[in-house]
């Protein structure tokens, strides 16, 4: 006897998709910060700074919008201009 599986496509309501693309700017500022806001000395905090761990739980866990702002403010207090969010991006206008 053999079983056939049948999945509904089911679209993901306005929050979700708001909820996976915070999710998405998150990391994509973490990385920012990983990449260019640790300097190379043996002194320097990276990834061991507590704001940019706790913004990377939030982000995992469920907050996504709270590791954002912890995210933006670190990256503003460096002096780095914060990449843009995707939902901030201004889409084309339909001619």
């Amino acid at each position: 006897m053999s079983a056939v599986l049948l999945m509904a496509v089911v679209p993901l309501p306005a929050a979700a998709h708001r909820s996976l693309d915070l999710k998405a700017y998150c990391k994509q500022l973490i990385t920012f910060h990983d990449r260019y806001g640790a300097s190379r000395s043996e002194n320097s905090d990276g990834a061991r700074n507590h704001t940019r761990i706790g913004a990377d739980i939030d982000c995992r866990e469920g907050d996504p919008a709270e590791g954002v702002a912890d995210m933006e403010e670190r990256l503003h207090n460096k002096r780095f201009e914060v990449p843009p969010s995707p939902t901030a991006q201004a889409e084309a206008p339909s001619s």
